[in-house]
């Protein structure tokens, strides 16, 4: 018997199921400048890997590491709230209620509302008596 230690495989954060599911949702970039053109764009793929890392994870943009996803936390960061200012996020939320509605895995009798998401206004409608 050999004690050799074997490297577990790290779950792929971006399988192609979801690659294919989101990526058509992704806005199209525009066409590169011919003479001065900047650097190469990474990868769509690779920043949703590192996306996905932070959520999975809960590191800071700053912890995201490089090496493994070939792109920095900086780049997923920008590359996230330009998708959300694309709206990618909410339309993936409506297909994935679509799709859980239609399996019949929806279950909307019971919500949870989470407060640094629903804004409410000077108290709401009803605010308590003022001392």
């Amino acid at each position: 018997m050999t004690d050799e230690v074997v490297p577990q495989r790290v779950a792929e954060p971006v399988p192609d199921g979801l690659w294919q599911r989101v990526q058509p949702l992704l806005p199209s970039r525009p066409p590169r400048r011919f003479h001065h053109p900047g650097r190469l764009p990474r990868d769509d793929r690779a920043a949703l890997a590192g996306i996905v890392h932070v959520l999975i994870t809960g590191c800071t943009w700053g912890q995201v590491p490089t090496e493994q996803f070939g792109c920095s936390g900086v780049t997923c960061w920008r590359r996230l709230r330009a998708w959300t200012e694309a709206g990618v996020w909410p339309q993936r939320h409506q297909v994935l209620l679509d799709e859980l509605r239609a399996a019949g895995k929806l279950d909307l009798d019971t919500a949870v509302v989470d407060g640094s998401h629903v804004r409410a206004l000077k108290g709401g409608l009803a605010s308590a008596p003022h001392r």
